[in-house]
Order: structure tokens, then C-alpha cells, then sequence
């Protein structure tokens, strides 16, 4: 919630020619399929390809329902709300995560140890630098958005591919199209010439 194109460095993308969204300030109390619906008009090729990591995925599945002529490859991320695993639905009537200090987000030792496994000294370099320039206001607002998700329909103009290690979001539940054996939730960092092979024959 809130990586920016860093997360992307470590792939082969040279096959295309890729433009990078910036994320905008969330408005108060904004439903995520309305962010979604606003990042969508700094989009103005015809046909676009979007490819969503995580947060950026599901963000990514709400473009492509609301635009069929969308192709959206989702990443490590979730298509609907049914998808999520129950530790993270119950976030929604406990709310903890609206506890948790900012300096500890940052930090991130806990975060990238239980969820996300990067692996050598340059991905975490890069991961801990994405956590500590991260808006912790924008962080905190993602978590809500996700947790009153809404969307129950999977577009069919929708690719996804995601990680059989994923603990975030575990692969059992998410009906992925292509599978990475091995794969985690940071998998583009630590396989990315698997994902940038994939995303050169699916785009």
C-alpha cells in the first residue's frame, strides 16, 4: 500500500514501454472503488494495459469492471472481497491497525519478516526505503479502504498472477491464472524474471 515504481525496478520490462501512476491524495472517507475510478483518469491511452501489485491489483480489478475495453494483470493481489483471508476480515469490526504508531510502520523488521520475505541485501534496501517514504496517512486509509471493499465480481477482463507462498494473501483463495511455485508476496522482487516472462506473454 503505497510502493511506487521502485517495486518494479528489479524486472526485465524492456519489451514495452511502461508508464508509471502516481498515486493521489485519497479523499475523506473514500470508498476504494472510487480511488480507483479517479487514478483511472490520469489514464488516457485507449485500451490501456494496467498491471496492479497488491493494493495496486485490486485498484487495477475495479478499472477493468468499470471499463471492459481494460486489460488489468493483477499481481500478488486479490480480485474480491471473498478472497481475503479471515485474519484480515476481521480487521473490519477490530480495527487495531488504527493503533499501530507510525514509527513502527516504518521501521518495518516485523512486516517484512511475516508477510513479505525479501531476500539479499538490495531488496531490502529498496523495500525498507519504499516503507520509510510511504505516506502513513495514505497507508492507514488503504487498510480501511481494503477492509470495506465491497466487490464480489471477478471482470472478465481480468489476469491475475500471484504466489503459491503468498501469507498474505494465500494463493488457495484467490483463483489465480498463472501460479508462481515458491512465489511470496514480494515475489516481483524475488522472481522477477518468472514475473517479467509472464508479463511479456499475457501483455
Amino acid at each position: 500500500m503505497g510502493a511506487d515504481k521502485r517495486a518494479f525496478s528489479f524486472l526485465d520490462l524492456s519489451f514495452c514501454d511502461p508508464v508509471f501512476i502516481d498515486w493521489i491524495k485519497p479523499e475523506k472517507k473514500e470508498t476504494l472503488q472510487h480511488y480507483a475510478l479517479r487514478l483511472k483518469a490520469q489514464i488516457t491511452t485507449p485500451h490501456p494495459v494496467i498491471v496492479g501489485l497488491s493494493f495496486g491489483g485490486m485498484l487495477a480489478a475495479e478499472m477493468a469492471l468499470a471499463d471492459p475495453t481494460v486489460k488489468a494483470i493483477l499481481v500478488s493481489s486479490n480480485k474480491t472481497t471473498t478472497a481475503f483471508p479471515r485474519i484480515l476480515k476481521t480487521g473490519k469490526y477490530l480495527p487495531l491497525y488504527k493503533l499501530i504508531p507510525a514509527s513502527l510502520l516504518k521501521k518495518g523488521v516485523f512486516i517484512r519478516r511475516l508477510f513479505f520475505s525479501p531476500r539479499g541485501s538490495r531488496q531490502k534496501e529498496v523495500f525498507t526505503a519504499i516503507l520509510r517514504d510511504s505516506d502513513f496517512h495514505f497507508t492507514k486509509w488503504a487498510i480501511e479502504a481494503i477492509l470495506h471493499w465491497k466487490n464480489k465480481t471477478i471482470p472478465g477482463n481480468v489476469i491475475h498472477i500471484h504466489g503459491t507462498a503468498d501469507r498474505l494473501l494465500p494463493f488457495r483463495k484467490v483463483k489465480a491464472d498463472y501460479a508462481v511455485k515458491g512465489g511470496t508476496h514480494l515475489m516481483i522482487m524475488n522472481n522477477p524474471d518468472v514475473i517479467s516472462s509472464l508479463l511479456k506473454k499475457v501483455i
